[in-house]
């Protein structure tokens, strides 16, 4: 028998950019440190940090999905979600299950914790982070070992996040679709059984002045004085 299924807008299009932004930067900085172009390196890890910057302001008072309170639960929740999977299989939830959350939350911070240990790190030849001459080389060298290995960890649980998706794809939750549309299909009786079906979504526009202001002040003392080298 078929099931009938609506379509639900999930992911508003700030959120969307985000990610697939992230991914791309990402990818990009991988190859530019790998290639030793530490110029592109830098203008790349800035223009991170502008989506970073947007990402916690839009998590705070943005659409409903994107904010942390709506994916960020207790610990419990997560062990009673675990445990609803190994018993009911996986349940609707319209934007990110409370483990996806937590892997949010973990991408951000070490992404974050990779951006402000660059800012201080240096290769010893001819890259130097804006902030290296605030501390000792000690610390540098501290923070440039941190960040060569956080990198890492940032690549494990990118693995992991693709797993994820995999998993879920292959139980019928095609994730990748929803975060380049916007939308989720979800049968009518998981729909109408689920609490928070009713999603708000916030004005575009807010989000481009957020954007626009993190874009201003990383441009303004961090990428303008690379750019005009270039």
């Amino acid at each position: 028998m078929n099931t009938e299924h609506v379509k639900i807008k999930v992911w508003d299009l700030p959120t969307r950019i985000f990610h697939w932004g992230m991914v791309c930067l990402l990818a990009l900085l991988w190859w530019s440190a790998d290639a030793g172009e530490m110029q592109w390196h830098q203008i790349f890890a800035y223009s991170l940090l502008i989506l970073i910057g947007f990402r916690i302001l839009w998590g705070l008072i943005g659409s409903d999905t994107a904010r942390f309170s709506h994916f960020v639960h207790h610990p419990k929740v997560v062990l009673d979600y675990l445990r609803s999977i190994r018993t009911e299989g996986m349940s609707v939830v319209l934007g990110h299950n409370p483990i996806g959350g937590y892997m949010v939350i973990a991408l951000i911070g070490i992404i974050s914790l990779q951006l402000v240990t660059g800012l201080f790190a240096t290769d010893d030849i001819f890259t130097e982070g804006p902030l290296y001459s605030y501390v000792s080389s000690d610390t540098s060298g501290f923070l440039t070992w941190l960040h060569k290995t956080n990198f890492n960890l940032i690549l494990l649980l990118s693995a992991i996040h693709v797993l994820a998706v995999i998993i879920h794809a292959m139980k019928g939750d095609k994730l990748v679709g929803a975060m380049i549309s916007g939308y989720k299909k979800v049968s009518k009786v998981a729909f109408s059984s689920s609490a928070k079906s009713e999603l708000r979504f916030k004005s575009e526009w807010l989000a481009l002045v957020l954007f626009t202001v993190c874009a201003a002040v990383v441009f303004g003392y961090l990428m303008w004085p690379i750019v005009q080298v270039l």
